[in-house]
């Protein structure tokens, strides 16, 4: 019998007759306001703020918030079951972890505890090049649990190479491209505190973990910490690179490779057509471009697009339940969580982690049950209508 996510419920409500209520809100779109009082200014800015205004993270609600699921009745919802099949992996849920790097500024146990909630609730860890943890690290505390890595595609070619070999070496299976970050964005709470956590050696141990990238050093990083970080500031984002380069990666990576950022519909087959296994549809959270197409709202044309020849993921708004509803009805296959299990982790580190990623798939199992579903399988477009203007 497949687990149903949503007896959590039950769970809580029989822990409180014996006294004990949740640690952390169920209603997770609380999360980030108690994160701003528990963490530093610039941590949580650091998280918390997007490009700009903040007018693509606002777009990025508001795409979801203009669908409206339409429920059905009388259909036999007593045994659901969520899996799903991606990449060629079968998941609990359509649901994995996204890649957040610098998880120490918001808490001790950072990557790992993370890593650790994601392997112990079977849904996906994507570990990000810029974490505080070596990827052997990462895969040490998952054991066989499913985990993807996420590239930031250096200049340095040796240093890809050797990041995608030792990916490989611990048990990385899917490799998921960032492409959407080739330099930064303009975020104004990072630039108002001068807060760049990269500056100070935080986000780097992946590449002060790396022979390639120690080769290219005068001294052992320990010796000479800021021209680590210096050789890691030049090699970071490469602005450079074009549709061509996915060759390359697809010569040195022999499993699913996933590009992150896809917003155009032009972008999503040309990734098809360079033998990519599937894109993100994703504006980085808000974080890059300001302005830019709410993630949602550019999702359907992704899907149509190419949804036949790639497996289309999202992310960049997902709060709830609902919205792993919405976004699996327009298009996607799963999506990707980030900022709220990050503040998960901020609040109750490994267990807030839990938290987050049984609330939100408690609620999507209700909701899914709710309006007369048992498998995500049968959402699809005509389970929304749209919100009244």
């Amino acid at each position: 019998m497949a687990k149903h996510w949503g007896d959590f419920q039950y769970e809580i409500y029989l822990n409180g007759m014996a006294g004990a209520v949740p640690r952390l809100p169920t209603d997770l779109t609380r999360l980030e306001e108690l994160a701003e009082h528990r963490l530093g200014a610039g941590p949580v800015g650091y998280v918390a703020g997007s490009a700009g205004d903040g007018s693509t993270a606002r777009a990025n609600r508001a795409a979801l918030d203009r669908h409206r699921i339409v429920p059905r009745l009388l259909r036999d919802v007593r045994e659901r079951d969520l899996t799903v099949e991606v990449l060629g992996r079968t998941l609990p849920a359509p649901l994995a972890l996204a890649p957040v790097g610098v998880l120490s500024i918001v808490h001790p146990d950072a990557e790992p505890a993370a890593a650790r909630a994601a392997a112990a609730q079977g849904v996906p860890y994507i570990l990000s090049s810029a974490a505080g943890t070596p990827m052997e690290e990462i895969a040490e505390v998952m054991g066989d649990a499913e985990r993807w890595f996420q590239l930031y595609w250096a200049k340095d070619r040796e240093v890809t190479r050797s990041f995608l070999a030792r990916a490989r070496a611990t048990g990385f299976s899917v490799l998921v491209v960032t492409l959407d970050t080739p330099m930064l964005g303009w975020r104004p709470r990072d630039l108002e505190r001068a807060y760049l956590p990269f500056l100070h050696g935080v986000g780097t141990a992946n590449y002060f973990s790396d022979p390639a990238f120690r080769a290219g050093l005068a001294k052992p990083v320990h010796e000479d910490p800021d021209a680590a970080v210096l050789r890691f500031l030049g090699m970071f984002g490469d602005p450079g690179k074009t549709w061509p380069d996915l060759a390359f990666l697809r010569e040195h990576w022999d499993g699913p490779i996933v590009l992150k950022g896809v917003l155009h519909p032009d972008d999503a087959r040309l990734a098809a057509d360079a033998g990519m296994d599937g894109v993100v549809v994703s504006n980085h959270g808000g974080r890059q471009v300001a302005g830019c197409v709410g993630a949602a709202d550019a999702l359907p044309g992704v899907a149509e697009a190419v949804g036949d020849r790639l497996t289309v993921l999202f992310d960049s708004g997902v709060r709830t339940g609902d919205d792993i509803f919405k976004a699996l009805a327009l298009g996607a296959r799963a999506v990707l969580v980030g900022r709220p299990y990050v503040y998960g982790l901020a609040l109750d580190g490994r267990s807030g982690v839990e938290h987050v990623v049984r609330s939100l798939l408690a609620e999507f199992d209700l909701t899914l049950a709710l309006s007369g579903h048992r498998t995500p399988a049968t959402v699809e477009r005509g389970c929304l209508a749209p919100a009244p203007v």
